[in-house]
C-alpha cells in the first residue's frame, strides 16, 4: 500500500503518475470503508481525491497554505498530512474531526465548518504574508455551491485588489448540497460548456486571472494547472470541473442523497440505522404541502438545506413556485422572508440553528424592526443536535430571544408544534420563530386549543406548591421527571409549567407563584448566559422566591456525548432535585 506509508505530503513528491493513481484508488477505498462504518461527508470527498493529491504534489504544505471552505472536502487532505490512521484504523476513526482543525495538524490553519469563508480567510493570510515580506503560496479551495454565500463574493471582491500571490481553486461539481440556484450558476455552466473560453466570465469580471481545468479528476491536467499558477504574483482562479462522488457509483448517481451519509452497507448502500415513522422534518413537509394547496401565498424558503424539512427532489417539484432555494445565503433567506411578508405572502423558513448565527443582522434589521410576519422553523437547537464545534445549535436563545418584536416559541409535542405553526403562518402581527424539540418525538394526540396570539401566557400542567419546575421545550419532560422525583423524596407535589414562549415572561402566573412557592426552577436546552432562565431570575430578583437556572454553561463543545454534558451541567432529575433540596 502507498497510503499507509504516507506521513507527510513530501512523501508523494517523487511518486510517478501511475503511483499517484494507485494512491487515489487506495484513498477512495479507505474513504468508503470509514464512511460505511462512521458516516460523514461522502460526495465532496470522493470528488476531491485527485485534486488533493495534485495540490500536495505541486505545492509545499504547510509553508504554502491551504484553506478549505466549509471543510466538507478535507478528508483526502487529512490522509496526506499525517492523519491517514484516522481512515485506515477503525479504532482511531474518532481521533480526527470531520473538519479542518489546527489542533490536529500544522497543515490546517482554521477550524471551519460554516461555508463561504475560505476566500476571506485566505485573503487575510495573504495580506499578513505581504506585510511580512513572505513569498509562500496562499491557496483557497472553495466549491461552486459555497460561492453563493455573501462572504465568498465579498472575499472574491477583496482578492482582486491583493496584487500579489493568491490562488483560488474553485471545485465545480455543479452541485451544492442539493442543486445550485442563482444566476451565477448560468455563467459557471457556460464556462463548463465552452471549456472556460466564453467571453462572459464571472471570475474575470471580478478582476481575477483565470485557468480552466476541464477534467478536475485527471491528475495530469490538475498538476499542469497548479504548476502554471504556482508562485504567481497576482490573484488567479483555477476553475476545475469535478464529479461529486467520483469513484463511488451510488454517490455519483444520487449526489444529493450522498452529500452526507449515516453508516451504510457497502454492497447495498442502505443505511444501517432505519428512521421510519414521523419526525419533525416529515411533519413540517406534510404540513407545508397541505397548506400550499389551500393557500397560494404560502411559500417555503431554504438556504441550500431542503432536507432539513423533508423537501426532497420530488417534494420540491410538487411545491413548484411555492418553494425557493436561495443557495448558501442564510442572510438573504431571512431578508427575502421579510420582503415576502411585507408583500402579503406567508413565508416559512426552516433552518438549522447553527446557520442562523449568520443572520443576526437580518433578523434584527430586515425582519424585526419592520415587524413582518415571517415564520422561522429552527431545527437542531439542542444539546442533542449536531455536536461538532462548528455546528453547535445551542446559542440561539440568547441570540434571538432578546430581539424586540420577535416571538420565539418552544413546543414540546408534535401537536403543539403544528398548532404554533398554523397560528404563525396565518397571523399578520409578529415575526415568529419556532424551536423544534430534539431527542424525543412526542405525539400525544392532544387537541391544542391555546391561542398563541395571546403572548407570553404560560400553562400550569400540574398544580402544586413549594417548588415550581418550568421546563422549556425539549427539557419539559425533564421538568416532569424532576417534579415526580421531588414528590417521591418529599411527599410534596410540585408545580410543573410549560412556558411555550422563550421571548416573554408571564407576569401574572409568576406573581401567583409567590404565595405558596419558595423555589422556581428553570430548565432550558441552551446557553444560560442571556437565556430564558435569566429572565425568570430577574423577575424574582426583588422577592423572597429563590430561582435555580439549569442549562448549559457558555463554552465551545466538540464531539461530545450529550449524556456527559447534561451530567456536567447538573441536568439530570437526580441532580436537579438534590440541588433544590440543598437550597431549601
Amino acid at each position: 500500500m502507498y497510503l499507509e506509508k504516507i506521513n507527510s505530503p513530501s512523501d508523494i513528491k517523487n511518486y510517478s503518475l501511475d503511483e499517484m493513481k494507485e494512491l487515489a484508488k487506495e484513498m477512495r477505498t479507505a474513504l468508503l470503508k470509514k464512511l460505511s462504518v462512521h458516516g460523514g461527508h461522502c460526495g465532496p470527498n470522493f470528488g476531491m481525491v485527485e485534486a488533493t493529491i495534485a495540490l500536495h504534489y505541486v505545492f509545499n504544505s504547510p509553508v504554502d497554505k491551504f484553506v478549505f471552505d466549509v471543510s466538507h472536502q478535507t478528508y483526502p487532505h487529512k490522509m496526506l498530512t499525517g492523519r491517514a490512521y484516522g481512515f485506515l484504523d477503525e479504532n482511531r476513526y474518532d481521533d480526527i474531526t470531520g473538519y479542518s482543525c489546527p489542533e490536529e495538524s500544522e497543515h490546517d490553519f482554521f477550524t471551519v465548518g460554516h461555508t463561504s469563508t475560505s476566500v476571506s480567510l485566505a485573503c487575510g493570510l495573504a495580506k499578513a504574508r505581504d506585510l511580512k515580506g513572505g513569498k509562500e503560496n496562499i491557496i483557497a479551495i472553495i466549491g461552486d455551491g459555497s460561492l453563493s454565500g455573501g462572504e465568498a463574493l465579498e472575499g472574491l471582491d477583496v482578492a482582486a485588489e491583493l496584487d500579489s500571490n493568491f490562488i483560488i481553486v474553485v471545485n465545480d461539481n455543479d452541485m451544492s448540497i442539493a442543486e445550485n440556484h442563482g444566476g451565477m450558476y448560468k455563467n459557471l455552466k457556460l464556462l463548463r460548456d465552452t471549456d472556460g473560453k466564453a467571453e462572459c466570465n464571472f471570475f474575470k469580471s471580478m478582476g481575477l486571472d483565470y485557468v480552466f481545468v476541464k477534467d478536475g479528476n485527471d491528475l495530469t491536467s490538475l498538476i499542469n494547472a497548479f504548476e502554471s499558477v504556482k508562485d504567481t504574483d497576482k490573484p488567479v482562479v483555477v476553475h476545475m470541473v469535478t464529479q461529486k462522488g467520483k469513484g463511488f457509483a451510488l454517490a455519483e448517481k444520487n449526489k444529493e442523497d450522498w452529500h452526507w451519509c449515516m453508516p451504510f452497507d457497502i454492497k447495498t448502500g442502505k443505511p444501517k440505522f432505519n428512521f421510519d415513522g414521523e419526525d419533525y422534518s416529515s411533519v413540517t413537509r406534510d404540513y407545508l404541502l397541505d397548506k400550499m394547496k389551500m393557500d397560494k401565498n404560502v411559500i417555503a424558503i431554504t438556504s441550500a438545506t431542503p432536507a432539513v424539512f423533508g423537501f426532497d427532489e420530488e417534494t420540491r417539484k410538487l411545491a413548484g413556485k411555492q418553494f425557493v432555494d436561495v443557495g448558501i445565503a442564510e442572510e438573504t433567506a431571512v431578508a427575502l422572508a421579510s420582503g415576502i411578508a411585507a408583500g402579503g405572502g406567508k413565508p416559512v423558513y426552516p433552518v438549522y440553528s447553527t446557520f442562523l448565527q449568520r443572520t443576526f443582522d437580518q433578523l434584527s434589521q430586515d425582519l424585526c424592526i419592520n415587524n413582518n410576519a415571517a415564520t422561522l422553523v429552527v431545527f437542531a437547537a439542542s444539546v442533542y443536535g449536531m455536536n461538532d464545534v462548528t455546528h453547535l445549535g445551542i446559542y440561539d436563545i440568547p441570540m434571538m430571544s432578546n430581539i424586540p418584536n420577535l416571538v420565539y416559541l418552544s413546543p414540546t409535542t408534535k401537536e403543539e408544534y403544528l398548532a404554533m405553526l398554523d397560528w404563525s403562518v396565518d397571523q399578520n402581527e409578529h415575526p415568529v420563530a419556532i424551536r423544534i424539540p430534539c431527542c424525543e418525538f412526542i405525539s400525544n394526540s392532544e387537541k391544542i386549543t391555546k391561542d398563541f396570539g395571546k403572548l407570553n401566557k404560560y400553562e400550569i400542567k400540574q398544580q402544586g406548591s413549594d417548588v415550581a419546575f418550568i421546563g422549556l421545550g425539549t427539557f419539559y419532560p425533564l421538568a416532569e421527571r424532576a417534579a415526580k422525583l421531588y414528590e417521591q423524596k418529599t411527599g410534596v407535589k410540585a408545580t410543573v409549567i410549560n412556558p411555550y414562549y422563550i421571548t416573554g415572561v408571564d407576569d401574572e402566573l409568576l406573581n401567583s407563584l409567590k404565595s405558596n412557592h419558595k423555589t422556581v426552577v428553570t430548565l432550558e436546552d441552551g446557553i444560560l448566559d442571556g437565556g430564558f432562565g435569566e429572565k425568570i431570575a430577574s423577575f424574582y430578583g426583588d422577592s423572597d422566591v429563590k430561582v435555580l437556572n439549569f442549562g448549559l454553561k457558555k463554552e465551545f463543545l466538540d464531539r461530545y456525548n450529550p449524556a456527559d454534558i447534561l451530567k456536567e451541567n447538573h441536568l439530570t432529575e437526580e441532580q436537579i432535585v438534590d440541588d433544590v433540596l440543598a437550597l431549601n
